[in-house]
């Protein structure tokens, strides 16, 4: 089948319905827009049954959204108070930790995979860990390579 737009598909049945009307067969149809030919059978067959109705394009919906926008502000709320503050060891936020979090909150469960999506929806971004530690202080590492690193070396 042809590469279209969603939202060209109701032109694409409307003129389906017109060239059948017209006299052409579902397979000329079918090649001239590069749809299939069951495609083609299906438009005219709803609309037949459905008239005009069945040609517009209808809104696409996906599931509904199990956790509402004031759900979703309390989980900013909550994960701001950090991983340590609901029990976890660390201060790192992992999906799986977010959605034990979610769950014990709201009572939903989400397929971790889907948690990254939550987390950019309430405007969270994956962060990298450091390089190196906050609390580490230059001048005692300077002291360790100089006294104790020397010493380690078999060369």
């Amino acid at each position: 089948m042809a590469n279209y737009k969603q939202s060209d598909y109701e032109a694409l049945r409307r003129r389906c319905v017109e060239l059948s009307q017209a006299g052409w067969q579902q397979a000329a149809i079918a090649n001239a827009f590069g749809l299939t030919q069951p495609w083609v059978s299906r438009t005219l067959k709803k609309y037949n049954q459905q008239g005009l109705t069945a040609l517009q394009e209808g809104k696409r919906t996906g599931a509904p959204a199990r956790l509402s926008a004031q759900q979703l502000s309390q989980l900013v709320i909550e994960l701001n108070k950090g991983a340590q503050y609901h029990g976890f060891s660390g201060a790192v936020w992992t999906r799986p930790r977010v959605n034990e979090l979610i769950k014990k909150l709201f009572g939903v469960s989400y397929d971790p995979s889907q948690i990254g999506r939550i987390l950019k929806k309430v405007g969270w971004s994956r962060q990298l860990p450091q390089r190196k530690a906050s609390q580490q202080d230059a001048g005692t590492v300077a002291q360790w390579r100089e006294e104790r690193l020397p010493h380690q070396r078999s060369d």
